[in-house]
């Protein structure tokens, strides 16, 4: 069996499961899974399930199952969404001839909502009728518009962004992600999507560019001058996609458009190279020509702007009010060449350090926070209760970066993988954007969290920092605790939520954001919270608080599909703070037994102090320990590496001639954990490197 057939049973399997487990249509689970893939891609900026299907004038199909959000939030960019999952034994294919039905479908469907005629015949609170209304009331808006194929076949036709014509003025594009696409994506780890930027073929010509790095080094980098009609050209194509990964979210935290450049675009363009910092860019490969003229960049492989976003974003944005101005502006680019054995790693620390220089905050590159390695390491090393089910502790499995747990598996063998599979069960993974998810609907940030994962995840970055504090001594252990509580809580209530009678269909993920968020508000509200280190202890959630969830969840099933006079999309509505703010006031009714698994403020601080005062003692043993084990020689001899290079402050010199000086003199608790906090510095300088290099 082939690793794409591997791949193509495995998604079968978790798709089923989850519809299973969650009490959803197969494609509806099919598409909450590729759509998490599309918005980390950059493909659209969040994902609204909003199935139909039907025919339309003179017998046509009409089919869509889903959106991208409101253009106005995407640069104009509205997406439509069709996906093709099929469950079968074997791997199916699809040719080119098919996919033109396929997006003809979609086509044809936004031709129909276009026309008050259609929506008039439908449910006025369908999904259907919901879509047409929203294309409508936005068509103004709408700048292009980007047809999405999602097939679990393997399709042999390429088409990734193709322009196709247009629709009353407005640019169409073709996009298919198939098999392949999201193995490469979700299998391998792969931070970018695949896409080639022909700078020659379709935008215009080659970039000259000067070659500025030797012949010895490790990459490849390049200096270019690119006009900024042609830079503004090739982001409408791709779009977000051209934005790596953590310049994207960081310009969906602060909004895509600088006013200084735009007004440098406006009344100054022939001094736009002059004022701007230019971009800092980073490609997979590179097709370059040798011209009488110098070097030519021909084309670049996964080509990513790693600064420069907002640069980008704004020539694009202003481009049509700039006119003939734009003839006139030229930005600077640095390139630099990274193979994709080394991009994942490559990339992001280009992207950190580029941004450094404009006082970006650490906790905007948020892979590489400090914040999301110490969850990773708690993740790792922390034994989850067996509760009342199971019959072993296991382990809750973090992903800092997308690929890790599919990549850390694959790395064993099939006795390893069971292991693995008992010690890190599939239904106990979580990423960053699970992990915003959870914490926004705790803290009373449901509309956010219904914006989907990027722009949540963006918001709950500004939190990071002051989570984080100047050493991170409140991420510990019982932190960590309550944020695995949280997220048995939300997935148990997804689950509960499926299964009522009262549940009309749709709108579960943000029914289940509005509930916890508001048991949350009502606890506080009555100076209590939730225990959240009981639910921690049964790995389960327990019947009174399933009963106040459920309670809740129905109240926030009739606020967001009852929205005020005018308002037409509930999808829309729940991302409001107008729909929270209904919400978070409206007096529910919870049973008495409710009150059962609350405690108080005080308490649940007092319980945390105590664990966090067994993890400080525990951190002082283990300091003690390996100081002494390392013994008197390995310190004298750090000592002497560091005060010849001129390393060591006085304390930390003293702090060590006392480790070199065991037994006769023994250090405090406080100075073995200094001591191993010196010692981590001198070994990032590079103390330890030549022994361990014989």
């Amino acid at each position: 069996m082939s690793d794409l057939e591997e791949f193509h049973h495995s998604l079968i399997a978790d798709i089923q499961g989850d519809a299973d487990a969650l009490g959803l249509y197969t494609q509806e689970a099919f598409f909450e899974k590729v759509g998490e893939i599309l918005t980390e891609a950059g493909e659209i900026d969040q994902a609204d399930f909003a199935y139909y299907s039907g025919t339309g004038q003179k017998g046509v199909k009409l089919e869509v199952t889903g959106y991208g959000g409101d253009p106005r939030d995407a640069d104009g960019v509205f997406s439509l969404i069709l996906c093709d999952f099929q469950v079968q034994p074997d791997m199916r294919t699809t040719l080119a001839a098919s996919l033109q039905g396929q997006f003809k479908k979609l086509l044809e469907f936004l031709r129909h909502a276009r026309t008050p005629d259609f929506a008039e015949q439908l449910e006025e609170t369908s999904s259907g009728a919901q879509l047409s209304d929203l294309i409508q009331s936005r068509w103004s808006s709408i700048e292009k518009i980007k047809l999405i194929f999602v097939t679990n076949s393997d399709n042999r036709a390429r088409v990734d962004a193709k322009l196709a014509g247009e629709m009353a003025g407005k640019p169409v594009t073709y996009n298919v992600w198939d098999l392949k696409r999201l193995q490469a994506y979700v299998e391998q780890g792969k931070a970018r999507a695949d896409m080639t930027v022909r700078f020659a073929e379709d935008f215009g010509g080659g970039v000259p560019v000067l070659k500025a790095s030797g012949s010895d080094t490790a990459f490849e980098s390049y200096i270019a001058v690119i006009p900024g009609a042609q830079l503004a050209e090739i982001y409408d194509r791709w779009g977000a996609r051209l934005l790596e990964s953590n310049v994207r979210s960081f310009l969906q935290a602060r909004g895509n458009v600088n006013k200084g450049i735009r007004k440098t675009i406006m009344e100054e363009p022939q001094m736009f190279l002059a004022y701007n910092n230019g971009l800092a860019a980073t490609a997979e490969g590179v097709e370059l020509e040798q011209t009488a003229d110098g070097l030519l960049l021909v084309s670049a492989e996964n080509l990513q702007i790693v600064n420069g976003g907002q640069t980008t974003a704004s020539l694009h944005a202003a481009r049509k009010k700039a006119g003939d101005g734009m003839k006139d502006i030229y930005v600077q680019m640095k390139l630099n060449v990274i193979p994709t054995i080394s991009a994942d790693t490559v990339v992001p620390r280009i992207s950190e350090y580029a941004n450094s220089q404009n006082k970006v905050a650490a906790a905007d590159f948020f892979a590489n926070h400090p914040f999301h390695i110490r969850i990773e390491e708690l993740s790792r090393k922390i034994l989850a209760p067996a509760g009342g089910g199971g019959y072993r502790e296991t382990k809750w499995f973090y992903e800092r970066a997308r690929g890790q747990y599919a990549d850390e598996r694959s790395r064993k063998t099939d006795a390893e993988k069971k292991k693995w599979d008992a010690e890190f069960p599939k239904n106990q993974f979580f990423t960053k954007t699970d992990l915003a998810k959870f914490e926004n609907s705790w803290s009373g940030r449901p509309e956010w969290v219904s914006k989907g994962a990027q722009k949540n995840f963006a918001e709950f970055a500004k939190t990071i920092e002051k989570v984080w504090g100047r050493s991170g001594a409140k991420i510990n252990e019982v932190w960590y605790r309550n944020l695995v509580a949280k997220a048995i809580i939300f997935r148990r209530l997804e689950k509960l939520v499926s299964a009522q009678e009262w549940y009309e269909g749709g709108y579960r993920a943000n029914i289940v954001t509005y509930a916890i968020a508001k048991v949350a508000h009502d606890a506080r509200e009555m100076e209590k919270v939730v225990d959240l280190s009981r639910i921690w202890r049964a790995q389960a959630v327990p019947s009174p608080l399933e009963e106040a969830l459920l309670v809740a969840a129905a109240e926030a099933q009739d606020t967001i599909t009852n929205p005020p006079d005018g308002v037409r999309n509930m999808s829309e509505w729940a991302k409001t703070q107008a729909c929270w703010k209904a919400f978070s006031e409206r007096k529910l009714r919870y049973d008495d037994a409710f009150q059962q698994v609350l405690v108080d403020e005080d308490d649940a601080r007092s319980e945390e102090d105590e664990v966090t005062e067994d993890e400080n003692l525990t951190k002082s043993v283990e300091a003690q320990t390996r100081v002494f084990e390392l013994g008197a020689a390995f310190w004298a001899e750090a000592k002497t590496w560091g005060r010849i290079r001129r390393l060591l402050s006085p304390a930390e010199y003293n702090t060590l001639e006392i480790c070199a000086k065991i037994p006769s003199r023994l250090p405090t608790e406080r100075q073995t954990e200094f001591a191993l906090e010196i010692l981590a510095k001198l070994e990032a300088e590079g103390f330890g490197a030549a022994e361990a290099a014989e």
